[in-house]
């Protein structure tokens, strides 16, 4: 069995990447959740009443996963002010969510042991280390997916605005198109062209 990927055959080139760009940013998104989750649960299996070190990696993915809902609710809104506050929020919160999750992955790989006794786990500490190593896997995934829904929110924001409506005066090459054409003409002579 495969996958069956169907456009409208009155779908435009642009219309048809835009269509799988918010498809695969939706799908990149939807792993996010799943990832830091998972990461969730994995630190919850360390120690049930996590330690302060714990805690904050913990609200670490708690921020992964409230980027990755609104990104999916960002791409999901009809445009207009709003739209703009979801991108902003977005683009935020998956910029500082990856810078994070890069720096616990290289604690993790590299001072496992450091980071364990911090997390003041209760299991063996070989136990430990390799349920550590899982997190930080994830983690790794979750900073390299937080880098693509980056990029692909830039994709999804480009293709509106060139698609947008042209023909309306909330287009904003239209409106600046106008006015510079307004503002011409009440040039001294020698400077209109």
């Amino acid at each position: 069995m495969g996958m069956l990927a169907t456009t409208s055959p009155s779908m435009s080139a642009s219309s048809a990447h835009y269509y799988h760009t918010h498809k695969v940013f939706l799908l990149c998104n939807y792993v996010l959740l799943g990832a830091a989750s998972s990461c969730i649960f994995l630190t919850l299996s360390l120690r049930l009443l996590p330690s302060i070190c714990g805690f904050f990696l913990i609200l670490l993915h708690v921020f992964t996963i409230a980027g990755a809902v609104s990104g999916c609710a960002a791409a999901s809104s009809s445009g207009g002010a709003a739209s703009g506050r979801w991108y902003a929020a977005h683009m935020v919160a998956t910029v500082l969510t990856a810078i994070f999750q890069g720096s616990v992955s290289v604690l993790i790989f590299t001072r496992t042991g450091d980071f364990l006794g911090n997390l003041k786990s209760y299991v063996r500490e070989e136990d430990g280390a390799i349920i550590l190593k899982l997190a930080g896997g994830l983690c790794i995934l979750m900073f390299c997916l937080e880098w693509v829904v980056l990029t692909l929110a830039f994709f999804l924001k480009y293709y509106a605005s060139v698609e947008g409506d042209y023909n309306s005066s909330s287009n904003p090459l239209k409106r600046s198109a106008k006015v510079q054409e307004e503002s011409m003409s009440d040039w001294p002579w020698p400077f209109q062209v």
